[in-house]
């Protein structure tokens, strides 16, 4: 059974039959929506969804400066030529797939 992220819940059913009531009851707080017992959907309200989407975007940002911060870039090309020799489909060789670099 997989796992419920919230400390509320309510089925589909119950959530067609009185939607502003489920909201009213959920306040601030997310509501598990569950199908068969089973997690579709999570219900949050706009204020949580809203600081989700900022510590989210805080944390890329911050992840993207680290990576500018850590050193050289890598050329494009050199990179997606090692990805295809990792990962060439079977039967195609890795010098097709133009790779200077070795794993």
């Amino acid at each position: 059974m997989e796992q419920v992220l919230a400390s509320r819940s309510v089925s589909i059913t119950e959530l067609k039959r009185s939607p502003s009531a489920v909201l009213e009851q959920a306040g601030s707080e997310p509501v598990a929506v569950l199908n068969h017992n089973r997690p579709a959907a999570y219900l949050l309200s706009p204020q949580v969804y809203q600081a989700m989407l900022e510590r989210l975007n805080a944390d890329l940002r911050t992840e993207i400066q680290q990576g500018i911060e850590s050193g050289d870039a890598l050329p494009a090309e050199d990179v997606f030529a090692e990805l295809n020799a990792r990962y060439a489909e079977p039967g195609r060789s890795a010098s097709k797939a133009g790779s200077k670099h070795r794993a």
